[in-house]
């Protein structure tokens, strides 16, 4: 009997997961897919700071099919992503969210598609009317930036509700990026993939921990992750101010020649200078980005460090 891990990131849900457990009966309870399976419910616990911790403990006492696992602070959904990748199980790993914005009927379907010979079986969005109309103009700008800026086959209003046969969650777990954006890696990986529609819908119980500045920082974090061209845009900029400023100095010179220049010009002087200041702030911005993600990965530091699996303390040094 093939298995299947249904991988849960928790960050303060703790009023989300019973509403979530009793979603997740019927499909573990093999009543939902034609066949049986066997099934681990493994939720990793990112640092919670409400009674998450203590549900899941009593979730997996009352139900030996659910796994807690505690990481030793809040490393980010990606890096409690990537933990539950290591511990998983399954023969396939479906990702969900705990809030309960990925439906659980959408499961079976994924299961059906992976059975066909899919490897990678991702939910895409078919509306975000729980979002404000300026959010959801943001991320399609954003993701065809993305698309625009890199070879990579970016999936537009694919997120982390998927289900991963072994073979992609192994070579997940082979990069050990501690700068991730899953999103990029999923189709970095490549695997046979397909698209299932789905409604998403709005959280169950509680308020997103993803703020505008958390958002744009993944933003950035997706762009800096697979693609150089900021630093070409930084490169074209600079070119740009100098034929800009070459084509100006030539218009001094013939005016200078031909009509003669008055002692004045404080106005030109300042808004140049401010002009080719603001284009080197920005370059030097875009380059510490990247050193920055340099500085990061060449400390080596483990991606992110586990406190107790199932109850039992954990030894990192097998990560």
């Amino acid at each position: 009997m093939k298995k299947v891990t249904i991988l849960i990131p928790v960050y303060n849900e703790g009023a989300n997961l019973p509403a979530l457990r009793e979603a997740l009966l019927p499909l573990i309870d093999n009543q939902l897919t034609p066949e049986p399976y066997e099934w681990e419910v493994l939720m990793v616990n990112d640092g919670s700071l409400d009674n998450s911790a203590e549900i899941m403990t009593g979730m997996r006492i009352s139900d030996s099919r659910f796994s807690d696992l505690n990481l030793s602070r809040n490393f980010g959904k990606e890096l409690a992503m990537l933990a539950g990748m290591d511990y998983a199980q399954g023969d396939a790993v479906v990702i969900m969210d705990a809030d309960l914005q990925h439906p659980v009927s959408v499961v079976p379907q994924m299961i059906a598609e992976w059975e066909a010979g899919f490897q990678d079986v991702y939910g895409r969005r078919e509306s975000r009317d729980y979002q404000s109309p300026l959010s959801r103009a943001m991320s399609k700008l954003y993701y065809k930036a993305l698309k625009k800026s890199t070879r990579l086959d970016i999936l537009p209003g694919a997120g982390d509700f998927r289900l991963l046969d072994r073979i992609c969650v192994d070579a997940l777990r082979r990069v050990r990026e501690t700068q991730r954006n899953t999103k990029g890696l999923f189709c970095w990986i490549g695997y046979r993939k397909k698209e299932i529609p789905f409604r998403c819908e709005e959280r169950h119980d509680g308020k997103s921990s993803f703020t505008f500045s958390r958002l744009l920082e993944l933003a950035i974090d997706g762009i800096t992750s697979f693609t150089t061209a900021p630093l070409r845009f930084a490169t074209y900029m600079g070119f740009l101010s100098a034929l800009v400023s070459l084509i100006y100095l030539i218009f001094i010179i013939v005016k200078t020649i031909f009509i003669g220049e008055p002692v004045q010009g404080f106005p030109t002087i300042m808004c140049t200078i401010l002009f080719l200041g603001g284009c080197q702030l920005i370059s030097i911005g875009i380059i510490g980005e990247y050193i920055g993600r340099i500085f990061k990965e060449t400390k080596g530091r483990p991606p992110y460090l586990a406190d107790t699996f199932r109850g039992k303390p954990v030894d990192n040094n097998k990560n």
